[in-house]
Parts: C-alpha cells; sequence; structure tokens
C-alpha cells in the first residue's frame, strides 16, 4: 500500500479532470465547425445572388458539402446554402448567356 499526501491526489485528480475535459471538447468543437460552415454558407449563397456570385457561389457549395460531410445539426442551413450556391452559378449562366460575356451589367 502506498501513501500519498492530500496535496499528491488532488493534483492527480486536477490532472485527470482536465484530461477529460480536453477529450470531451473535441468532438463538440468539430459539430460548432460544422454549424458554422453552414451558417457561412446560406449567407454567402444569399449574398452571392447579389453580388460576385462567381466567386461565393462555389465557395457556398464547398462549405455545405463540408458541413453536411462533417455531420451538422444545421441540415437544413446546409441545404439551403447549397441550393443557393447552385442557382448563384445559374443566375451567373443566365446572365452571361443574356450578355455574351463573363462579367455581367444591368
Amino acid at each position: 500500500m502506498r501513501l500519498t499526501s492530500p496535496a499528491a491526489h488532488r493534483t492527480a485528480t486536477h490532472r485527470t479532470a482536465t484530461h477529460r475535459t480536453a477529450v470531451d471538447a473535441r468532438p463538440r468543437t468539430a459539430v460548432q465547425d460544422s454549424d458554422g460552415m453552414a451558417v457561412a454558407s446560406f449567407v454567402l449563397g444569399l449574398l452571392g445572388l447579389l453580388v460576385l456570385n462567381i466567386v461565393l457561389g462555389p465557395i457556398a457549395i464547398v462549405l455545405a458539402g463540408t458541413a453536411l460531410w462533417r455531420g451538422t445539426t444545421r441540415r437544413g442551413r446546409a441545404c439551403l446554402g447549397l441550393g443557393l450556391g447552385i442557382a448563384d452559378l445559374l443566375v451567373l449562366l443566365a446572365l452571361m448567356q443574356m450578355n455574351d460575356t463573363i462579367s455581367w451589367s444591368f
């Protein structure tokens, strides 16, 4: 039997509790990151309908796909971001066909 002082026991317990907290926080951070990606894809897809759709559309599609792949809890928002990203590219394609150029103007 090994005798330890109360201070050594508290340090060992504190170290274990800290380790558990760090390990438990890791998956939660991944979910929060994917939730942020879902929201960002929605916002960028929505903004892309108005300006810079050649840049913001593909970014919204990639962010939405990554968020869905990681298992976001905001699945609906990620799907909306994906749809808006595709709509950005379709709007760009339609405006390019009307103006016969890559850039478009009103």
